[in-house]
């Protein structure tokens, strides 16, 4: 009796997907839960398990094609060739033949590939077993220690002093050759640039500019960050102070914290922070939610939960859906200066950069602080300038006076 394998309801907002690869081939013999095909959304990308044991009896959509929920991915065969009947199985039985994969993420399998590393071989951190990129990446790590031949003493001083990453070697060109190459963009990277298409089409975005002095911040995250780690188990960053200062800054100008829906504006009494994180496939954005009512500890717990799992390709629709306000950190990559992009519906966005030491005027002498330069871009169709600006100070005064958001 065939059973179909079809593209599962993930969430309302993803109607389709992506095959990104088969993990299994026509004719193999499959347990009931293997991962049998990859899936990519444009927000997150999943495995699909067979639904039942028996054989692989057909591919309905190969590697990178389109689908639709509900769409058959592939037919399997529960009577085939070496599978036992229903009434033959003894309870528990594996099927003959059908040697369970290992289950990993797909971020997983690809570090796991590039790298040439067995899965196999890798023990999982994930929930029951599941092998995580970190895992993948450790074993790569230990492998290439394992193979290298132990340095001499008079070596082992110059791997302690900090060195520049090796640059890639240049590919071999032939004068005059112009090599190119066509890669289908993925599926989130299709999604991220129509959005940011259509975002700048629909909204009248304005960016305001303001700087930040981060001297009292650095110096209260050295008084408190051996006691902190040492009650919570994680370091006192920066994102918790910044997630603090901009509900503060939300709760005087309310209209940064709203949507447009036609010609109303839906005012939001709730707080809900996406925290842009870099991910391989392109940015995502998870939420904290509530987070005026989280505590310094429970933001940086959940913001660097979030990282790892961006990193391994495991966020939830739940992880990403909605958010009143976002915060991104162009500085973790050494940016600058930048004029971050809204994330629709959304009407504002807090754009951080990278701390650099500069002479400031101060009192009328010059002197030497730790300066953040720091971006509101706000959709001008509700939110004023004067109030963007006003928005924008007081997250400044906020973080130049951490001890205030206390009262806040």
């Amino acid at each position: 009796m065939p059973s179909n394998i079809v593209v599962p309801e993930v969430g309302e907002s993803i109607v389709d997907a992506r095959v990104a690869k088969w993990l299994r081939k026509e004719g193999d013999l499959v347990a009931a839960g293997d991962p049998l095909v990859e899936l990519e959304t444009d927000k997150i990308d999943l495995e699909v398990a067979a639904p039942s044991a028996g054989v692989l009896q057909r591919i309905a959509h190969k590697d990178g094609a389109d689908v639709k929920v509900g769409d058959v991915l592939g037919v399997i065969d529960t009577q085939g060739a070496g599978v036992p009947s229903e009434d033959a199985r003894v309870p528990g039985a594996a099927v003959p033949g059908a040697e369970a994969k290992t289950r990993a993420t797909p971020a997983a399998r690809k570090v796991a590939e590039q790298s040439a590393v067995d899965l196999k071989s890798v023990k999982g951190s994930g929930d029951a077993g599941r092998v995580m990129r970190r895992d993948v990446e450790k074993a790569a790590g230990g492998e290439a220690a394992a193979a290298a031949p132990p340095p001499n003493a008079a070596k082992q001083e110059e791997v302690r002093k900090p060195a520049a990453p090796p640059l890639p070697p240049a590919p071999q060109r032939i004068p005059g050759e112009r090599r190119e190459e066509r890669v289908r963009m993925s599926k989130r990277r299709a999604t991220i640039a129509k959005r940011l298409l259509e975002v700048q089409s629909t909204a009248a975005m304005l960016t305001t500019f303001n700087e930040v002095d981060m001297t009292a911040l650095q110096a209260m995250r050295a008084r408190h960050k051996e006691s902190f780690k040492e009650r919570y188990g994680i370091n006192l960053g920066m994102t918790a102070f910044f997630v603090k200062a901009v509900i503060g800054a939300l709760r005087v100008f309310p209209r940064i914290n709203a949507e447009i829906q036609g010609d109303e504006m839906v005012m939001k009494g709730y707080y809900d922070v996406g925290i842009a994180v870099g991910a391989s496939e392109g940015l995502v954005v998870p939420v904290l939610r509530d987070a005026d009512l989280m505590s310094f500890a429970e933001i940086e717990s959940q913001t660097r939960a979030f990282a790892r799992k961006a990193e391994d390709g495991t966020l939830s629709l739940a992880d990403l859906k909605g958010g009143t306000f976002t915060i991104t950190n162009g500085g973790v990559f050494g940016s600058l200066l930048s004029t971050p992009i809204l994330n629709p519906p959304q009407v504002g966005i807090l754009g951080l950069h990278a701390i650099k030491e500069r002479p400031v005027a101060l009192n009328g002498q010059v002197v030497v602080r730790p300066m953040m330069y720091t971006a509101l871009t706000y959709d001008h169709r509700i939110v004023d300038g004067s109030e963007a600006v006003r928005f924008l100070v007081r997250v400044k005064e906020l973080i130049e006076d951490p001890g205030a958001l206390l009262l806040e």
